[in-house]
């Protein structure tokens, strides 16, 4: 028994390694800009830098009210109960049994007969205790409580990684709602000039300076500025409904007050990311597929562990009583080791040792594209925020100009050299060129969440 409690925990299979990165991923991002605060760690609370309390309240409330982060606290909480179940094979089992029975047989027959010297019915009572230990001697029970304590850190890393996505989908929406906005009063503006537009035409046409085609050419202008309403407002409704239920509302509960302002935030570029090194350990999905690889690599020592024989110790304590069984005569026990061994069949043991291996390389495999994945998307995401930053920086000077010559044209019909319906043409140009800028902010803002939730950041 001592030699046997001396060996217990020994553990079977591989051990498991952190399997190693590819090479120059842990060094700065190919697409980040030479000016860009490579080295810095990217932001913690990062909805925070737009600076904005309304967003920062919802995002809070996302974060303990959303379905999908309740779902996954659940999940984490069955996984930290199926660690409890098997820590519980460290412990002695316990059995303990009490009853009684009312008849006659065989062996009560006998007993009665020999001392009434006839049977009857009797009525018994019985009790008794059953204890029984595993000595764990090749790891099998220690393998198991450790490949569910990787399984809790993976769970807890899968939450983290619905975290992540509620902080950067709700961010998304809110800011959806603001900049459709935005676009909505451009385009309600660009509707008041063409209507304008359409009714100086369409006098000129009454007194003969103007032709019907004239008036027909203005009217589909018109028309077509006020057919970007619906849409503006369907997509900042949509994004309403979106945003209540990313906070576990109804959508007659959707936060409505957001849809009040048509401000947006624009961060400027470029945006402190990290490097690697700093991602692949802050992304939840990375440590989800690592933990996951120690889990799987873990079973393989408990699957082996079945090729060999387990050993546990048992005892048992019993009475019976009755008007025949009384006093020590009633009481039974017994004590000792029990050794059970599928042998030598073992085609089972060794079929499940194989199903270990094939998924422990599997999860090697998806631990090695969750590493490129997420290195990919960075990349992605860092080349997309430059893209559309410096496409905005060439809207920018175009809604300058345009604002020149607004204010240009402005000089010139107060001289007189320029009619009313012009100046309209001209201020109609300008009100486009805001249009575009406006949805370029909107692009660099989706943009910009993408890579904050590429990044995997949110909290410590």
């Amino acid at each position: 028994m001592a030699s046997m409690a001396a060996i217990s925990g020994c553990t079977l299979g591989p051990e498991f390694r952190q399997p190693p990165l590819p090479a120059r991923s842990a060094g700065a991002f190919v697409s980040a800009l030479p000016d860009a605060e490579a080295a810095s760690e990217a932001p913690d609370a990062w909805w925070r830098l737009y600076d904005d309390d309304a967003l920062a309240r919802l995002v809070t409330e996302a974060l303990d009210r959303n379905t999908d982060l309740a779902v996954a606290a659940a999940n984490l909480a069955l996984a930290q109960a199926v660690w409890q179940e098997a820590r519980a094979g460290r412990y002695p089992t316990t059995t303990l049994t009490s009853g009684a029975v009312y008849g006659r047989n065989l062996i009560a027959n006998s007993i009665a007969a020999a001392f009434k010297g006839h049977a009857e019915n009797l009525t018994t009572l019985l009790g008794g205790i059953d204890v029984g230990y595993e000595i764990d001697l090749y790891g099998r029970v220690a393998g198991s409580i450790a490949a569910s304590s990787f399984d809790v850190e993976a769970t807890a890393a899968m939450r983290d990684v619905a975290r992540v996505a509620v902080a950067a989908e709700t961010t998304r929406a809110y800011q959806t709602v603001r900049s459709a906005g935005r676009e909505l009063d451009v385009a309600q503006r660009s509707v008041a000039i063409a209507e304008q537009a359409l009714a100086i035409v369409a006098r000129q046409a009454a007194e003969g300076a103007a032709s019907d085609f004239d008036v027909a050419r203005v009217r589909v202008l018109a028309d077509q500025a006020r057919s970007q309403l619906p849409a503006f407002e369907g997509r900042r409704q949509a994004a309403l409904f979106e945003l209540a239920a990313l906070l576990g509302r109804v959508p007659a509960e959707a936060p409505f007050e957001v849809a009040q302002g048509s401000t947006t935030a624009r961060l400027p570029m470029p945006l402190s990311t990290g490097d690697g090194a700093a991602l692949l350990a802050r992304r939840p999905d990375v440590r989800q597929a690592e933990r996951r690889l120690a889990a799987a690599t873990t079973r393989i020592g408990v699957a082996t562990a079945a090729l060999y024989p387990r050993v546990s110790l048992g005892a048992s304590l019993g009475f019976a009583n009755n008007e025949v069984l009384r006093s020590s005569n009633a009481v039974s026990f017994a004590i000792g080791p029990l050794i059970s061994w599928s042998f030598p069949d073992q085609a089972v043991a060794r079929a499940r040792i194989a199903q270990s291996d094939a998924a422990a390389a599997a999860a090697l495999a998806n631990f090695d594209g969750t590493v490129l994945r997420a290195l990919k998307e960075v990349e992605q995401a860092i080349t997309a925020c430059n893209a559309e930053t410096q496409r905005r920086a060439s809207l920018a000077d175009a809604e300058t100009h345009a604002a020149d010559a607004y204010r240009l044209s402005g000089i010139r019909r107060r001289e007189g050299a320029l009619s009313q319906l012009d100046l309209l043409t001209v201020e109609q140009t300008l009100l486009v060129a805001r249009a575009v800028l406006a949805a370029a902010d909107t692009r660099i803002i989706d943009s910009q969440v993408s890579l904050f939730k590429a990044l995997g950041g949110g909290w410590r």
